[in-house]
């Protein structure tokens, strides 16, 4: 079976450091989804725009290897305790194929305008589905051990100053991101100095026990 790429997403994650871990969890995430040429026709998304969100089955390109693996370590669970890859949406699978469910914004000819993302910029898009409540909605479904992870946002201090150099449509965007404790689950060290882009900017923060401080927000250098 040959995959065939059929879009492509655009939006500020331009490393894969602080993308939110799952889709939907930071609010104001737009991206817009670029179909290539041959699937850039209105006629292929018509009746798309009846549904309030999608499914994105997209690839993982940002592998140091493809080798894929039994078991996996989620960073979630500290790093240190394995469970078998299907139990997880860990990209080391045999199919390094990822599944979001995002929100709809808007359908346009060749492109769909969607929020809550959890995919870097350029990743490439092999399929879209219409997301039905109806059958797709489980809410007595368990959790595993996923469900054993509290969620546990951190309190975010943030300079007005520094938020300032944002524009106003993605100040809270970016509070959500930090909110959510973007560093690894093993990380425990308040005096190292972490930073990604986003944006168009380099952000800066530390962390200490559960508060989160922003550094510093200044523009990001362009590639060489």
């Amino acid at each position: 079976m040959e995959l065939k790429k059929i879009a492509v997403i655009k939006n500020d994650f331009t490393t894969k450091f602080a993308i939110p871990r799952q889709s939907g969890l930071a609010d104001g995430c737009l991206s817009k989804i670029i179909f290539e040429k041959e699937y850039s026709s209105y006629e292929a998304v018509r009746g798309l725009e009846g549904f309030s969100h999608i499914w994105l089955i997209w690839g993982f390109t940002e592998l140091k290897t493809h080798k894929w693996s039994a078991t996996v370590r989620p960073p979630r669970l500290g790093g240190n305790k394995r469970v078998g890859v299907f139990a997880t949406r860990s990209p080391y699978r045999p199919n390094a194929l990822g599944l979001s469910c995002v929100r709809l914004v808007s359908v346009e000819k060749g492109i769909l305008t969607v929020d809550g993302a959890d995919l870097m910029n350029d990743t490439p898009i092999y399929d879209i589905k219409p997301y039905l409540p109806f059958s797709d909605s489980k809410p007595e479904a368990l959790s595993g051990f996923a469900g054993d992870v509290i969620k546990n946002n951190l309190t975010v201090k943030a300079d007005t100053d520094l938020l300032s150099k944002l524009p106003p449509d993605k100040q809270k965007t970016l509070l959500e991101i930090l909110e959510q404790n973007p560093i690894p689950a093993y990380h425990d060290d308040k005096n190292r100095i972490y930073g990604f882009q986003f944006c168009g900017n380099e952000i800066k923060f530390s962390v200490d026990k559960n508060i989160l401080t922003l550094i510093d927000v200044k523009k990001a250098l362009p590639d060489r």
